[in-house]
């Protein structure tokens, strides 16, 4: 059984939702970590209101209610089994002499309240905002015209709209395939959000040791 396919009007109300939160956002408040929690938890209130009323509730983007603690489990284990597999990437590169771990540095604000704060909304409502958006909705739109389309067409979007700077956005781009995969094969949005939850947790952490 594949991903459950989201229609076009879910999408387009879906993408009204996002842009007004930001829009608003933007206008009425300074550019503030504050400002940024208050846009993400409209967000997920939009889309959860949206996808409840106008479609299948919210089975129709992998979150049934009876479904989540058993994808909080899997994406535990998604989560332990990847970072295996990123430590062994880092230790061999160090023994090559590249300092790898700079390519997914954070830089985090100073002072304990903000730190604590960022580790919050970047590493705990973000996700859950990015993750019904992206995967739940955009995912779920692309795939019926299969999987690849899907994987690669979110993928590339998730991307775009993190792109910062100059530099490879590595994080994202694996991030965003990772996550897509976990979505297709386990079918349950909580195994995402748990890799993505417990991935920005821990590059933040990295971060914040490497101050």
């Amino acid at each position: 059984m594949a991903v459950k396919i989201i229609e076009t009007r879910i999408l387009s109300l879906s993408l009204v939702a996002i842009v007004a939160a930001e829009t608003a956002t933007g206008i009425f408040l300074a550019k503030t970590l504050y400002s940024l929690l208050i846009a993400r938890l409209l967000e997920i209130f939009f889309l959860v209101l949206i996808v409840s009323i106008w479609s299948q509730g919210m089975s129709s983007v992998g979150l049934a209610p009876d479904k989540i603690f058993a994808g909080l489990k899997k994406g535990v284990i998604w989560s332990a089994a990847f970072g295996l597999c990123a430590i062994s990437g880092f230790a061999i590169l160090h023994a090559a002499h590249i300092h790898s771990l700079k390519l997914i540095r954070t830089d985090l604000p100073h002072g304990t309240h903000e730190v604590v704060l960022f580790f919050f909304v970047g590493g705990l409502v973000a996700p859950v905002a990015e993750e019904v958006f992206f995967r739940g909705i955009i995912y779920g739109f692309l795939r019926r015209w299969g999987m690849l389309v899907a994987l690669f067409g979110s993928a590339l979007i998730f991307v775009l709209c993190h792109a910062t700077g100059s530099g490879v956005p590595l994080t994202q781009i694996v991030g965003g395939l990772l996550f897509a995969v976990a979505y297709e094969v386990a079918r349950n949005l909580m195994v995402p959000i748990t890799i993505h939850v417990l991935g920005n947790m821990a590059i933040f952490g990295i971060s914040l040791v490497m101050q």
